[in-house]
């Protein structure tokens, strides 16, 4: 947002639209010093210098008329003429409309922002809802009634030219309609069929009929016996897909983890016995075309050692091994990630991560920033990019782009979120509704990415403080 102050003509250039005080200086002076040069020419030389005498009389003339043509012109353009008369009668609501006025700029960034929203308003409501924007740097005379102080400002009048509500800002097409429906201004008469995304499955085509032991505690995934990382518990063993997960949840959680690692044994990656977490010794490499991390875990040095001269990579003890898995956390739950499996994020140049979809735009929601998210097609891997400006999208590309948010019903019939692991962007439906395909145990919905930012943005401060963390490590 810009201060209007800014936005008025140069300190120097006084109320209104009359000529600037230096300007009417100048020429006074200048008129001052001619008058002063002809008075000592006419005393000094007589009647030998009458000819420049003249000439500097002719100058003075010409510096005068000019002078009257500028007050002339500049009286013509004052407020009250018919060009400013003109500009206001575009102001004039339309009969029996109601009426939402944005008055910003067309160099302005968040201006800029508001310049597409407009013009969707414009043309899917038009006949029930006059839509206006004032450039007031370009005619500040016409934004001169609103008084506002920022731009851009948008007014909402009634149809009978009431004024009702006014925001200064960015402000999203959905909440512009919310607003208005807030208002009780009904435009859904005759309004344009929804064009959001309306694919859903609330039910698993098929049942994950797995057993409970080979499925990962955290990430619902398959569990390789050779990475398998248990955790004992009060309420029995918590089975793991590897050590990545065991760290994720070691980060959500809320107890005291004092000693916490003793309760931990991972799985020798040659014999498949179970060894103390931190007795142990991980080869640590990376996968070759995505650079994500690959964890190994053996019950001695040397055998980790055969692995690595065999396939690469780096022998690791437990404490160095956490402290590389730790070092990469979600800017909204604070959970680890990989930052080849998160959303990238940004906020004020600084980057962040985004353990999911949803969760990179919660990063909004806990710094109150405005962030730009890159996140990956599901399906494809094509990139995604949305970029936020006061809690609202701002920007989308592509614009078909939607969002899949996973839900599971819960023992007592209710609907919940699936978690993490279970939402993404797609940058079409086409891409969602192929991807659940492929995943039949998947059940959710599709909503719109702005659904998904203002589900975040709706979140407490309590809320957003404990989002994510477990609690208590129970088993499934």
């Amino acid at each position: 947002m810009h201060e209007a102050g800014l936005l008025a003509q140069c300190p120097c250039g006084g109320e209104g639209q009359g000529i600037p005080p230096l300007v009417l200086f100048g020429i006074a002076a200048v008129g001052v010093w001619l008058v002063h040069g002809a008075w000592c020419a006419w005393r000094k030389d007589g009647v030998v210098r009458m000819s420049k005498v003249w000439k500097i009389a002719i100058v003075a003339a010409l510096v005068a008329v000019v002078a009257i043509v500028i007050i002339d012109k500049q009286k013509g353009s004052s407020p009250g003429t018919d060009a400013d008369k003109s500009a206001a009668q575009v102001s004039q609501p339309a009969a029996g409309l109601p009426r939402l006025v944005d008055l910003g700029s067309v160099s302005c960034i968040p201006c800029k922002m508001m310049a597409p929203i407009l013009e969707e308003l414009k043309k899917e409501y038009a006949g029930r809802l006059q839509v206006e924007f004032i450039d007031v740097m370009a005619s500040p005379d016409a934004g001169t009634p609103y008084k506002i102080s920022l731009i851009p400002t948008q007014v909402f009048f009634d149809a009978s030219g009431k004024e009702r509500f006014r925001h200064e800002g960015f402000f999203s097409k959905e909440d512009i309609l919310a607003k208005w429906k807030e208002l009780g201004v009904d435009l859904s008469a005759g309004a344009p069929a929804a064009t959001g995304p309306t694919f859903s499955r609330m039910e698993p085509a098929k049942a994950d009929d797995r057993p409970k032991d080979a499925i990962c505690h955290l990430c619902d995934g398959d569990i390789n016996p050779k990475t398998l990382v248990v955790v004992k518990s009060a309420k029995g063993d918590v089975r793991l897909c590897g050590p990545h997960c065991y760290f994720i949840l070691y980060s959500c959680l809320t107890e005291d983890k004092t000693d916490f690692e003793k309760k931990v044994s991972v799985t020798d990656w040659g014999d498949g016995k179970a060894v103390p977490a931190t007795e142990a010794a991980y080869l640590y490499g990376a996968e070759e075309k995505t650079g994500r991390p690959t964890i190994k875990a053996f019950a001695g040095r040397e055998a980790a050692e055969k692995e690595r001269q065999a396939t690469g990579g780096n022998v690791l003890v437990w404490n160095v091994l956490q402290e590389k898995e730790l070092a990469a956390r979600c800017g909204f739950c604070d959970r680890a990630v990989y930052p080849q499996d998160a959303a990238a994020v940004k906020v004020e140049g600084a980057s962040t991560w985004g353990c999911c979809s949803h969760c990179a735009l919660g990063v909004a929601a806990r710094t109150g920033k405005d962030i730009e998210v890159h996140e990956r097609d599901r399906l494809t891997g094509e990139m995604i990019v949305v970029k936020t400006a006061s809690g609202s999208v701002a920007s989308l590309e592509p614009k078909a782009a939607v969002a899949w948010f996973g839900l599971r019903k819960t023992p007592d019939g209710k609907f919940v979120s699936a978690g993490c692991f279970h939402q993404g962007f797609f940058v079409n439906e086409d891409n969602l509704k192929k991807w659940v395909e492929q995943n039949p145990t998947e059940s959710g919905k599709a909503i719109t990415i702005a659904q998904a930012l203002a589900d975040k943005m709706k979140l407490s401060p309590q809320q957003i403080q404990k989002a994510c963390k477990i609690g208590e490590c129970a088993p499934k």
